[in-house]
């Protein structure tokens, strides 16, 4: 079964790859590595949900935002290389604005590694993960995520 496949079948449309917003690559290729530049959860051109989770953001919001964050993150794999070139998902990486007080950040960045898992099934979607609390992201979005995946190289 194809990631495509996968994802239709959970009933997941995967939007076209957004631009970057600066002078940077959507992703970068290194041997059989591909590092996917920081996102959030925008679409069609228009920002991110914005605010604090743990203050005006409730962790569910947050959650939901980091599935679209993923699934941008999965856009720009099938524009860079085919999301059936991935070998192995290998490090997810949250960052969620949040209050000082909150504490659940591993709760929110499972709604981006759901996302990796129905798209590539295990073993190969099972990733190592960091959740990380910040005190501001780009557009004041709730949540943004970068990714490391394995690539299959040419003539293998």
């Amino acid at each position: 079964m194809t990631v495509a496949d996968r994802l239709r079948e959970a009933g997941v449309v995967l939007p076209p790859a957004p631009p970057p917003k600066g002078a940077y690559f959507p992703s970068r290729r290194c041997g059989d590595q591909l590092w996917v530049s920081g996102a959030t959860a925008r679409r069609d051109g228009e920002p991110a949900l914005r605010g604090v989770v743990g203050a005006e953001v409730t962790i569910d919001v947050a959650r939901e935002q980091a599935g679209l964050a993923a699934l941008n993150l999965l856009a720009a794999i099938e524009a860079e290389v085919g999301l059936d070139t991935v070998d192995v998902v290998v490090a997810l990486r949250g960052y969620v604005r949040a209050a000082p007080e909150f504490d659940a950040h591993p709760a929110v960045v499972d709604g981006a590694s759901q996302v990796l898992l129905t798209a590539f099934g295990a073993p190969t979607g099972a990733h190592a993960r960091t959740a990380i609390g910040v005190a501001s992201l780009p557009g004041g979005a709730c949540v943004e995520l970068d990714l490391v995946v394995s690539v299959a190289t040419a003539g293998r």
